[in-house]
């Protein structure tokens, strides 16, 4: 192989024989000109059209035969190695192409290597330099330079002159204006990012205090906030300095200044995924929290928060709205959303099963998608329409909320445990253990919770009887609630029901819930678990029959009586049906539609899209070396095939790919998740693979590989609710609280609300008056 210097050449790419990418230069001609091509691809740079330039690139080459030669000659046929640049000069390299700065030249070079080998038949004709020949460069070099500053000087001024002349527009009365503005705002955000309310949280009927906002105002002056002491100077003492009207602008500003801070990461990054949570209530009505799911700059996963959605009509005005909200309020694309997944309980999860169904009919690419938050027998759970299920959930949620409230009703709880396992001490610490964090949220909930029943019902009489006088009346009445609830034998039935029915999905959901490996392998698992089902439902009779048993048992323990609801017998009454045994009703109001409901949502959240999808997490390394290199991901990546920047080349990429790692240094670690993957420097080499891995990323049922850094907004939302009371709540303010991490720009808030309400700018006054308007 010839000496690089010696043509003009270019560097191929090859990938395979190791972690650190083998370069080698080759040399093509083509019509008796050198050029540089792989491929039907040019990655080199050419030689610029600029005369000046040009000639400064022939000069440092040494090549006498280029000398002759126009720039666009030079441009069209001839290419340089970007080897011979200093790193610093380039600005982007990839396979395809290099990208250098305008000012690049090129000056590494060997200009003695061919002196080594002077018998070589491609040895090149190189110029040497007399020292007139030196002389001329330096000095053309040297007057370069210099016309370089005096441009680089003149743009500086110029930039210092517009930006004096913006300040010299700026009136007095403005300037002052604008940094009263500021002032408000860091007070704005201040109070949002501590959860503080505007206003104070005094009974009514008693004497108002001045607002916690009038108090921070007045603080500030007293510590020496000129811009603010000379606005309200004038002000009476009594007087609120802003109405609640100003209050309501600053905040809405506040507001849309942080939203629109995350929408332009949003937009950079394209693809997304749109996540809900569960109901809030504000001012008395219920609003539907929006997240939204997608890759940064950084390569790193984020889900943030972006607004409350009023929960308001049918389900196709809330499909509308949505879409609206989205890209209308937002200027998104719904074309560009690439999952979706909604966390609900109660009937408004059959509410939101139709909106996702409403949403995926007109963009096909949402996909539906359990959320990663979320447990999946849990969420399966929360899907069926049936309403003893919906007893269990919703008295699941009352127990967690109840033993949150206070460490003494916890310890009452272990002290049931410890009671009622008296002979038993190992089975007594693992469900003290069990139930010492959010066990009602985990993947084997309704398993704990049959195997804690006796014990939650012992634990609910003691409180409720309250004979050391321990609680409060608000403590007891749950307790006395809760405990009518576990002596129902139709909670005691579909409990065990649910316990055993979705003991076939409780390993494929917590598997989703793992690692990315642990994710690949659940997909692969999906028909297995679908047939159990199935199995089961086929013989429905014979499973019912021992589910129906161990409830029996269970409920002859606790002492409760087995029948069929009150609630059916009176509606049956009239009819002459005749008594239906408890087995014969169980089987038919309960075992039969909750096994059905759960293949049929299995079935729904998990199409063959999604598996696709979910399959082609093989392009993860450690998945890749997992399954021994042998993965076929061009068999489901068509899935994604239209956001590729080169589909055609995806087949070509993939083998590459897969040949990169397969023959790795030894002591090269494969990444093990989507992340780790992203965050590799050469895996910008591979744009289909870099750019599937992104889309992939943001669905839905994937964890937040990263959340660990961080809270993540959902914890924060959680924690705002749990914070703040009802009557208290602002939508602003929580939106504030809860992307009080965001970077936010005071001097854009200012600059919007001048904007928004230019009827509060200032008007010049005459010298002898003074102003009092405050905005």
């Amino acid at each position: 192989m010839s000496n690089c210097h010696d043509n003009i050449a270019i560097f191929v790419q090859i990938w395979g024989t190791s972690y650190t990418s083998v370069t080698k230069c080759v040399t093509l001609k083509t019509h008796g000109h050198l050029e540089a091509s792989v491929h039907g691809f040019y990655t080199d740079p050419r030689f610029p059209r600029d005369p000046e330039r040009c000639r400064l690139w022939v000069e440092n080459c040494r090549r006498a035969d280029l000398e002759a030669k126009t720039s666009d000659q030079l441009n069209k046929h001839y290419r340089l190695c970007a080897k011979h640049f200093d790193p610093a000069m380039v600005c982007k390299t990839s396979p395809y192409r290099t990208v250098l700065k305008d000012t690049a030249i090129p000056t590494i070079f060997d200009l003695t290597s061919h002196l080594k080998n002077p018998h070589s038949r491609h040895r090149k004709r190189i110029k040497e330099l007399t020292e007139e020949d030196i002389r001329r460069i330096k000095e053309r070099r040297l007057a370069s330079s210099i016309e370089q500053l005096h441009s680089k000087k003149d743009i500086e001024a110029t930039e210092g002159q517009n930006a004096a002349e913006e300040e010299i527009k700026l009136s007095p009365e403005e300037k002052e204006f604008r940094d009263y503005l500021r002032s408000l705002f860091e007070i704005v955000f201040m109070l949002g990012k501590q959860n503080i309310s505007l206003e104070t949280n005094v009974p009514e009927g008693l004497k108002r205090d001045p607002s916690n906002f009038q108090a921070l105002l007045e603080y500030r002056i007293n510590a020496g906030d000129e811009a603010l002491r000379r606005r309200f100077e004038a002000t009476a003492v009594n007087v609120e300095y802003l109405s609640t009207a100003q209050q309501s602008q600053l905040l809405d500003v506040c507001e849309g200044t942080v939203r629109e801070e995350i929408l332009m990461e949003v937009r950079e990054s394209r693809f997304f995924s749109l996540v809900t949570g569960d109901l809030v209530e504000f001012a008395g009505e219920r609003h539907l929290p929006l997240f939204l799911r997608f890759v940064d700059q950084s390569n790193t996963l984020r889900e943030e928060f972006l607004d409350f959605l009023p929960f308001e009509g049918d389900e196709a005005s809330l499909v509308e709205r949505l879409e609206t909200q989205v890209t209308d309020g937002w200027g998104l694309r719904m074309e560009d959303c690439r999952g979706q997944a909604h966390v609900a309980t109660g009937t408004f999860a059959t509410k939101m099963k139709a909106v996702a169904v409403g949403l995926m009919g007109k963009y096909p690419m949402a996909m539906h998608t359990p959320c990663s938050t979320c447990a999946l027998n849990i969420h399966l759970a929360n899907s069926l329409p049936f309403p003893s299920v919906q007893v269990v959930m919703a008295t699941m949620r009352k127990i967690d909320i109840f033993f949150k409230q206070s460490p003494s009703l916890q310890a009452e709880l272990e002290k049931a445990i410890s009671v009622y396992h008296q002979g038993n001490d190992e089975k007594a610490t693992e469900l003290k253990e069990a139930c010492s964090s959010n066990w009602t949220v985990q993947h084997n909930v309704f398993e704990l919770t049959v195997d804690l029943l006796e014990s939650l019902l012992l634990c609910m009489d003691c409180i409720r009887d309250n004979e050391n006088v321990k609680f409060p009346d608000a403590v007891t009445g749950d307790a006395y609630s809760i405990a009518e609830t576990l002596a129902d034998f139709e909670f005691i039935v579909t409990l065990v029901i649910l316990k055993n029915a979705l003991s076939f999905t409780r390993a494929f959901g917590k598997n989703l819930q793992g690692e990315a490996l642990d994710v690949f392998f659940a997909a692969n698992s999906l028909t297995a678990v679908l047939h159990s089902l199935n199995e089961v439902f086929d013989n429905i009779e014979v499973y019912h029959e021992f589910w129906f048993e161990e409830a029996v048992n269970l409920a002859g323990t606790m002492e409760i009586p087995v029948k069929v609801p009150r609630l059916f017998l009176r509606k049956h009454r009239s009819t002459d049906t005749g008594e239906i045994p408890p087995e014969t009703y169980f089987k038919e109001y309960v075992t039969v539609p909750v096994i059905r409901g759960i293949i049929d949502e299995v079935d729904d959240i998990f199409s063959q899209s999604n598996l696709k999808a979910l399959k082609c997490l093989s392009l993860v390394p450690a998945i890749m070396g997992q399954m021994k290199f042998n993965t076929s991901e061009e068999n489901h990546a068509d899935v994604y095939r239209k956001d590729l920047p080169n589909p055609d080349t995806l087949p070509a990429e993939l083998h590459c790919w897969k040949i990169k790692w397969k023959h790795r240094s030894k002591e090269v670690r494969l990444p093990s998740t989507i992340h780790e993957t992203l965050q590799l420097s050469d895996v910008k080499f591979f744009p289909n693979v870099n750019c599937f891995l992104k889309v992939l990323t943001t669905l839905p049922v994937l964890m937040l590989e990263d959340s660990g850094s961080s809270e993540t907004s959902r914890k924060r939302l959680q924690t705002y609710l749990s914070d703040t009371p009802i009557k208290h709540r602002c939508k602003s303010l929580a939106v504030l609280h809860i992307n009080s991490h965001i970077k936010h720009d005071l001097d854009v808030m200012v600059d919007k609300y001048c904007r928004l309400y230019p009827e509060d700018e200032p008007e010049p006054e005459p010298e002898s008056e003074i102003s009092t308007v405050v905005i």
